[in-house]
Parts: C-alpha cells; sequence; structure tokens
C-alpha cells in the first residue's frame, strides 16, 4: 500500500530525555485514513511518549513526524490541533464547576459585542455537533452532575468541534461501565465511518479485538510490529507486549471464609459540594475472602476508601477491624493493626517519588528492632531486606537505590504492592490496583492477592474494570449513589451486563437481599 494512505507517519523517531533514557528507539509508527489503529504496550514501553510527540507536548530527539503526506515539526498541542490532531487524555481536561457547553467553547468563546459570553450560541455549537456525530450530551448540565460516559463524550466532542480529523484516545474506556463502552464503540465506528482516524490506547485485550482494525505494539521503547487486529490472538499481543508467554487465565480456590475481620455499620459522608456520597453503607469481610466493589467512579468507593484508611472524616457510623474501633486510629496504628493500603493514586499517596526504592518498599516498618543498631539505622539489614522484595516481586530496576519516579507505572505499582502484601496483613484495601499498567504486572498482582487470601487475610478490592472484580472477587457488592445496589454471595452467572444494569441504577436488590453482606447471625 502507497505511503500517500498514511495520515500519520512517524518515522524512525528517537526520543532520549536528559538523563539518558531513550523512550523511544527508532520507532516507524504509520495510521491509515479511517481506520481505528491501537497502539499497545507496557507502561514504559513509550507509547505515551510518541504520541505526546504527535500532540505537540513533547519533542522528538530525531526523526520525522509526517500529516497527510507534509512533513510537520508539532512544537505545541496548539500546532497539533492547526493540523487536524485531537487528543482525550485518560484524566478529562474538564472544569467540573462549568456547564457542558461552557466547557465545550473554552479557549474559542464565541461573544456578544466583543465582551460578553454568547451563551445561546454556545448551547446551539454544542447541540448541532452532538447530532452530527451521534454523541448526545446535555448542553446545560453541569460536568460535575454529569455521568462518566457523557464526560467521555463531551472531551470527544471539544476535540472534533476543534477540527480534529485524527483522534487519540488515551485508555478511553478505563472508568466506563460495559454499556457505556459499547455505546462509546458504536459511536467511535461511526466516526470511522465519516473517515476520521482513531489511534485507540488502551490495556484491554478483549476491547482491542473487538474495536481496531490494526495494531502497534510496542516494548522497551522499539516498536514489535504493526498487526491487523483480526490476525493475531491476544496471548500472542500479550507476549510482544511483555516478551514471555503470559497465562490470562487465573486459578482460584474455593474460598473458606473464616471470621469477620471488617465490619462496616451505617457509614455516612458528605462531600465538598453538599452530596451525600455515603448513605448508611453496611457490610462485613471475612479472613479467607476477596469482597469486590464495582461501581462507577463517583459513586462512594473513594470515599468509603478514605474513611477505612482515615484519610478522610465519616460524619456517622462505625468502622472496625478485628474488634476495634479504627475510625480515629493514625496511619502508623493502622498498619500496626494489619491493615494494608494500594491507593487509587500511588503517585501522591503509594509512594514518595524522589526516594529510592529501598527507602519506599521498607518504608512502613523502619522502626523494626531488625533494621536499627540503637539510635542508628542498620544500612546492612535495610538493604538486604529490600533487596528481597525487590527480587520476589519482581521489580524491574538497576538497584534498590534508584530513585522510584525513575521507574514505569507497572514497577511503580509493584513497589507500592511488595511493601503492602509483605507486612502480614489482616485486611489488604486494593483500590484499582492494575489501573493504567501492563499486563504482566496485572497477572503478577492478580495472583499475589489470590495467595495472600487464601492464607487468610481479608481482601476489599474496588476496581472499575469489571474483567478484574468478576475474575477476582469471591463475592461482590455493587455502589450506586453512595449506596449498595446490590449483593453477590458468589459469582457463579453473574456477568458484566448484568452488573452494569446495577452500576447504571437501572436496577436495585431488595433491602433483605442486600443485607445478607453483613454476614449477621
Amino acid at each position: 500500500m502507497p505511503e500517500t494512505n498514511y495520515v500519520v507517519e512517524m518515522k524512525h523517531i528517537e526520543k532520549i530525555y536528559p538523563n539518558g533514557v531513550a523512550a523511544n528507539k527508532g520507532v516507524n509508527f504509520n495510521v491509515r485514513k479511517g481506520e481505528i489503529h491501537a497502539l499497545m504496550g507496557e507502561n514504559g514501553a513509550g507509547k505515551s511518549t510518541l504520541v505526546k510527540m504527535l500532540f505537540g507536548m513533547e519533542q522528538p530527539t530525531s526523526g520525522e513526524i509526517k500529516v497527510n503526506g507534509e512533513t510537520v515539526k508539532l512544537s505545541s498541542p496548539d500546532a497539533a490541533i492547526s493540523k487536524g490532531i485531537g487528543m482525550v487524555h485518560q484524566h478529562f481536561m474538564l472544569v467540573p464547576s462549568l456547564t457542558v457547553a461552557e466547557n465545550m467553547v473554552l479557549g474559542m468563546v464565541p461573544t456578544k459585542k466583543g465582551l460578553f459570553i454568547d451563551y445561546q450560541k454556545a448551547v446551539e455549537l454544542t447541540e448541532e455537533n452532538a447530532k452530527k456525530y451521534n454523541l448526545h450530551v446535555d448542553p446545560h448540565a453541569k460536568v460535575a452532575d454529569i455521568p462518566v460516559g457523557m464526560k467521555q463524550k463531551v472531551e470527544i466532542l471539544k476535540a472534533l468541534v476543534r477540527g480534529a480529523k485524527i483522534l487519540i484516545l488515551d485508555e478511553p474506556t478505563a472508568v466506563l461501565t460495559t454499556q457505556e463502552t459499547e455505546e462509546l464503540f458504536y459511536e467511535l465506528k461511526n466516526l470511522k465511518k465519516q473517515n476520521y482516524t482513531i489511534i485507540f490506547i488502551s490495556h484491554k485485550l478483549r476491547e482491542i479485538k473487538a474495536l481496531t482494525d490494526r495494531l502497534t505494539i510496542m516494548r522497551d521503547g522499539a516498536s514489535q510490529g504493526i498487526y491487523n487486529t483480526s490476525d493475531i490472538s491476544e496471548e500472542e499481543i500479550s507476549r510482544l507486549m511483555v516478551g514471555r508467554n503470559v497465562d490470562l487465565t487465573l486459578n482460584k480456590n474455593i474460598p473458606t471464609p473464616g471470621e469477620v475481620v471488617l465490619k462496616v455499620r451505617n457509614l455516612e459522608y458528605t462531600n465538598e459540594w453538599n452530596k451525600k456520597m455515603l448513605d448508611k453503607v453496611s457490610f462485613s469481610l471475612r479472613s479467607g475472602e476477596i469482597l469486590g466493589i464495582a461501581g462507577v467512579e463517583g459513586n462512594g468507593q473513594r470515599e468509603l476508601v478514605d474513611i477505612l484508611f482515615n484519610l478522610a472524616p465519616a460524619e456517622a457510623g462505625t468502622v472496625e477491624v478485628n474488634g476495634q474501633n479504627t475510625l480515629h486510629f493514625s496511619h502508623k496504628k493502622l498498619r500496626k493493626s494489619g491493615i494494608s493500603l494500594i491507593p487509587e493514586d500511588r503517585m501522591t499517596y503509594g509512594i514518595a517519588g524522589s526516594g529510592t526504592i529501598s527507602e519506599n518498599v521498607i518504608s512502613d516498618r523502619f522502626d523494626k528492632k531488625e533494621l536499627n543498631k540503637g539510635p542508628l539505622f542498620n544500612m546492612k539489614a535495610i538493604e538486604s531486606e529490600s533487596d528481597r522484595l525487590i527480587e520476589e516481586y519482581q521489580v524491574l530496576c538497576k538497584s534498590g537505590k534508584q530513585q522510584v519516579k525513575m521507574l514505569s507505572g507497572g514497577n511503580i505499582q509493584k513497589v507500592v504492592v511488595a511493601r503492602e502484601f509483605s507486612s502480614n496483613p489482616k485486611l489488604i484495601i486494593a483500590d484499582q490496583p492494575t489501573r493504567g499498567i501492563d499486563v504482566g504486572a496485572a497477572e503478577f498482582i492478580h495472583k499475589k492477592l489470590v495467595e495472600l487470601s487464601r492464607e487468610g487475610a481479608a481482601v476489599l478490592l474496588v476496581s472499575a474494570d469489571l474483567n478484574e472484580v468478576m475474575q477476582l472477587s469471591d463475592s461482590l457488592m455493587v455502589f450506586n449513589n453512595g449506596h449498595i445496589a446490590a449483593y453477590f454471595p458468589e459469582m457463579t452467572g453473574l456477568n458484566d451486563v448484568m452488573l452494569g444494569e446495577y452500576m447504571l441504577g437501572l436496577k436495585q436488590q431488595s433491602p433483605e437481599t442486600i443485607r445478607e453482606v453483613c454476614h449477621e447471625e
């Protein structure tokens, strides 16, 4: 096929940062007009750097970028937008306090007499484009009040309104239900029919197979080739991404739950915008059990985790761990009580980025006698312990003295997991434990979670990834609007479509059924 059919050509792209890290090594990346093209790879493989250069957020050290056959210098996102390239970031770039219409025209605000915002014109622009692209949104709704699926549509519309013909979507389904994902895919295929080109970044293999025409796989900064999606299996994609065979199935013994470890009763919390995020939430979690929480983001899951680990105060209700009221425990006391946390935001709450891997991996146990010599640290013992954990948890690094922020996302998460899992936890709170990490790191973390639960730990798993929460959980709660909308004591017969109905509030179980999650005699 002649090169003129490519709307994007990135030739021999090199990106070397000032610290000597080579993020891209001679990458060739070509995208045809009117196709949906997946860009895949582990965290740290170089795909984010590649698309940042295509959107003008980074500059290549060497190489050539062509758009519609023309060699271009994309010195900024504005330069990329002028060439018809738009990007929808994984974390939405919307202003919550403004309406959909106001967000739609940010940076290109229509005015009356050059002074005042012409709100009606902004509404008309939004409605016209929503109809044109079959992306239905409410122009008058405040962004803070709309569901995640609609926020995604607003972001896509914003790019299209600014003239994008090539759309880069970064992990667009990370927080969507199955129904919302299917709706998004329908809309993306509709854009494809209108000759728009979509670059789709995702770790979800099933979605890649269901949506895309071709895919480019990257590993260690280099391309592993371009493939027709229909010609390559999920197992082969995983092998090319990770460099080894990956077991995509999870063997899990039947749980034998013991005593109640975590007991939550009538928990309430109202956020700063006076919205009730937790409304009399009650449940129990037993040792040897993985209890999953599914739900569209913003329905109380984050607030629950924050309260359980004393990152936010409860308005009412009680939390007990092994019979102790832990609501006012310090973080140190929570840890001494056997509670471990894998936080949703690993960069803010999981690590100290400027610290070394060794410092991070044992930061919860510096005061242990075996790591101290009187008033001084026993550096030999600390190095020995951190080296052991680095090896056991397969953290890819030069040494324990390396700054943790220099690792890939998957390896940073392994540092967090190594610390939290190696402390002999009685209760593990795992909040989005594999978000944004590669299939190899996710496989490792999944197996460790199951292993620890079967050894007697109680695991509370919060995940927006329905495949993950359904595969790992022994029993499952669904959160909707600050309530437990459903409880499933076992996973047999449960599917993602059924879950989606409860997540979206289309269905609600009876109070008696939901009360079963309390495990009261």
